[in-house]
Order: structure tokens, then sequence, then C-alpha cells
């Protein structure tokens, strides 16, 4: 083992100071040895740019699996249309403004108010418990038929555009309870329908219609008493949407639209305005009398916009050409100043949004949950396809706002409570909430961390220092 032992330290001390070690110095920078021909050591080579397209949809699919995905697809959505709709107002109500003597921000700023007043109170859905919600359906019901019955009260209610639906609160401020309707009837019905779920009551005909659709047919009621057939079609669009998921039979949800196709057609030809608009239907002429102008200069306005717009606050048809450009026919404002690409994100936006919300009520254990988020899905995508189609031409024009976008108080503040619901609700989905209390603050992570190396530098005193 001793004669073994210079042998093993020769290439040592050959490598220290002798000719081969001047060798590999020689062989080049960065001892490239002259085997690699003088050459850098290849790579690992990386991932192909087709294998990272292969695992994109699949990367794309986790990441749309999330648990957080419904809440943050809810939440931006919906303040994104806000923040929107609020721009377009401002830009298609000044020329409104100065017709009637305002100033040019007056239906603005009315709007910025609701919008907070909405922000707080979808704050407040956000926040509150279900019982609290639960609890908040009867009276809430009770107020808005009180609230219907006193607009038809003559003297009290007033007429506007030929619609008796809005309540004076003094000043220029108005409230139009139709518009809480649709909230009320989707929180009580959610109830309802939850209670007797949970008591198997829903096999049966007379616990699945009643007393649901009785109330349904009183409120329906009296919103037509003042005229307002827009709000009764998204009403009974809510009713049906609460049907299905109630897991109503064809039979009977074929009888229950059967009844309301029929009232429905007794409507319209009893009003010679409605059967004006049902006439107007891919007009393009204003026809005799200009029966079909509104109609025909929203398909105007579209085409006027071409692919991205005429420019913010740059179009012709709100200088009194277009009937109601910051209320019922606001995206046609949006397509002839922002073109197809904003109506497109709007478009986008809302198919998010109805998304989101199918993805909650399909997900969820709870049934008023469930029947809730169902409730207020409907009731978004219903109204958001009718304006939608009237302003398109392909329905008949109904009077209803678009969600969250047009003008109007009455219709924004309920809209944005729903809203609320939709996003407690999903954070109440399974592992959304534990996914939110991992995802704190930046600041409070750091500050977190310099706290435990404070911990960690501090030494022991002795317990005799002091």
């Amino acid at each position: 083992m001793k004669a073994d032992q210079p042998a093993a330290k020769a290439p040592r001390g050959a490598a220290r100071g002798g000719a081969p070690a001047r060798t590999a110095r020689a062989a080049g920078p960065r001892g490239r040895s002259a085997a690699t021909g003088g050459q850098r050591p290849s790579r690992p080579p990386r991932a192909s740019a087709a294998g990272g397209l292969k695992a994109l949809p699949t990367r794309l699919k986790r990441a749309w699996d999330r648990p957080l995905t419904a809440y943050y697809l809810v939440l931006g959505g919906s303040l994104l249309i806000i923040v929107l709709g609020l721009v377009m107002v401002y830009s298609a109500s000044q020329i409104k403004a100065l017709q009637y003597g305002q100033a040019p921000t007056f239906f603005f700023r009315k709007q910025l108010i609701a919008a907070v007043l909405g922000g707080v109170l979808m704050v407040i859905a956000c926040r509150a418990r279900l019982r609290l919600h639960r609890a908040f359906a009867y009276p809430l019901l009770a107020c808005t038929v009180f609230l219907l019955c006193l607009v038809q009260v003559p003297g009290i209610g007033q007429t506007i555009n030929g619609n008796t639906n809005w309540l004076s609160l003094g000043g220029p401020f108005q409230l139009q309870p139709s518009e809480f309707a649709k909230l009320a009837l989707v929180l009580w019905g959610a109830d309802l329908l939850a209670r007797k779920q949970d008591k198997k009551l829903l096999t049966q005909w007379k616990h699945l219609l009643v007393p649901l659709v009785p109330v349904a047919f009183l409120l329906l009621g009296l919103i037509m008493l003042g005229g307002d057939m827009g709000t009764s079609i998204i009403l009974t669009a809510v009713l049906f949407g609460m049907l299905w998921l109630a897991g109503a039979p064809t039979r009977l949800f074929a009888g229950v639209l059967g009844v309301a196709g029929v009232l429905a057609v007794l409507a319209i030809k009893t009003s010679a305005n409605r059967m004006g608009r049902l006439a107007c239907i891919g007009a393009t002429d204003p026809g005799p009398h200009d029966q079909c102008w509104q109609a025909v200069h929203g398909i105007y306005a579209l085409a006027n916009g071409g692919w991205f717009g005429s420019g913010l606050g740059a179009s012709v048809e709100k200088w009194g050409e277009l009937p109601e450009p910051h209320t019922d026919f606001i995206f046609a404002i949006t397509g002839e100043e922002l073109g197809l690409a904003g109506t497109l994100s709007v478009l986008a936006l809302f198919a998010a949004l109805g998304y989101a919300g199918i993805r909650v009520a399909g997900r969820t254990e709870d049934p008023f949950v469930r029947y809730a988020a169902g409730g207020v899905t409907t009731w978004i995508m219903a109204q958001f396809m009718v304006n939608i189609g009237a302003v398109l031409g392909l329905l008949p024009i109904a009077g209803v706002p678009l969600p969250l976008f047009s003008y109007g108080g009455s219709a924004l503040l309920p809209t944005m409570f729903a809203v609320g619901l939709l996003i407690a609700f999903a954070r109440e989905q399974p592992g959304a909430r534990a996914a939110l209390a991992m995802r704190q603050p930046v600041f409070s992570k750091k500050r977190a961390g310099a706290m435990n190396t404070m911990r960690r530098r501090v030494k022991k005193r002795p317990s005799g220092e002091r």
C-alpha cells in the first residue's frame, strides 16, 4: 500500500506545476480542451416552442379550474362594466343634458352618486351572512309590493314615456320600484325553494308552483298596470330560470311558458305602441310617421363606428338624432364611438360575468346559493340580451337598460346588490376561502418576515440583567 501512494499523488503534483498543467492552460480560455475542438461544452436542450404550445391548453385549463376563477370574474368583470358605463354615460348624455337646460355633467353626476351608493350595497351584500339575506327577502318583497301599489295611486305615481312606474323622491331624484321587484323575487324565491327542498317537497307540483308562481304573477300584474312590458319580460325570465333550477318537469315548464306566452300576446295585441315596436324588428327605414326612427338610428350609430369608432365623445347620433342615447341605446353610442372593438369588449365582459354566475350556481351544495345565483345570473343575462337584441334590431324595443352600464340609479342599485351576492357566493366556493386567506397583501408578508428576522436576532438576556 505504501508503494502505491506516490503513484496516486503524482497526477496531483503534475496538475499543480508540471507540464500537463501548462498544457491545460494553453488549451484555451475557460479550460477548453483539445478533445472538444476548442468549443464550449453543449448545454442541455431547451423545451421546444412546439412542446410549449402543446402544453398551453393544459396550463390554461388548470388556471381556469382554480377555486378563485369565478370570484375574480364576477368582481373584475362587474367593476369594469360599471367604470366603462360611467365613461359612456358621461359621453352620451352631455347633449341631452344641454337640451334640458342642465350642465353637461348632470346625468353623469347622478349616475356617479348611484354607483357610489351601489358600491356600498355591494360591499354589504358581499359581507353579510346567508341567513341575513334570507331574512331580508321577506321585508324586501313586502316593501316592493307596497311601492308598486303606491305607484298606481293617482297623484303619487309619475308617468314617463307612457309608463307609470315612478315615484318622486324630491328634486331630480326618482325611484322605479319595478327594478327592485327583480331582486325581491330572486331572494324570496330562492329562500322559498331552498326551504321546500330541505323538506323534500319539490317533487310535488303544488309545492313547486305555490306560492312562487302566484306571487310572481302578482308582481307582473302590478308592473303591467304601469305599462312596463320590458321589466315584465325580465321578471318572467327570472321565474322560468328558478323553476328550471328547481327541476320542474317539462310538461309543467311548458304549461307555465304557454300561459305566459298567451298573456304576452294579449298585452301586445291590445297596445298599438307595442305592435309598432314589434313591426320595427329588422327595419332599415324609419317608415311612415317615423315609427321606427329609434331602431333605425341605432343601426346607423353602429354602422358609423366601424372597427375602432369615431373616438370618445365624437358621436353624431347623440346630437338629437337617437332618442335615449344614455339609457336604452347606450350600446349604440358605444359602437359609434368605440367601434366594433369596444362593443366586443362589452360583450366579452358580460359573457365572463354570465359564465361565472353559472359556475357558482353549478358548483355549490347550498340550495339557497344555487337558486339565488341562478336567479341573479338569469336576470342580468336576460336583460343584457333583450337590450342588445333591441339595439341590433333583432328584438322589439322593450325599454330595458343595459345592466350595470346604462344610466339609471333605480336599475343600478339593485343590480349592484345582486352582483355583491354573486361575489359572496363565489367566495364560498370549495377551496376559495382558503385560497383567499393565503393571498395576503405584499406589505403584510414583508412586515411579518421582518418581525420574524428581528425576533431571531434578539438574544435572550440573563435572568438578572436589567
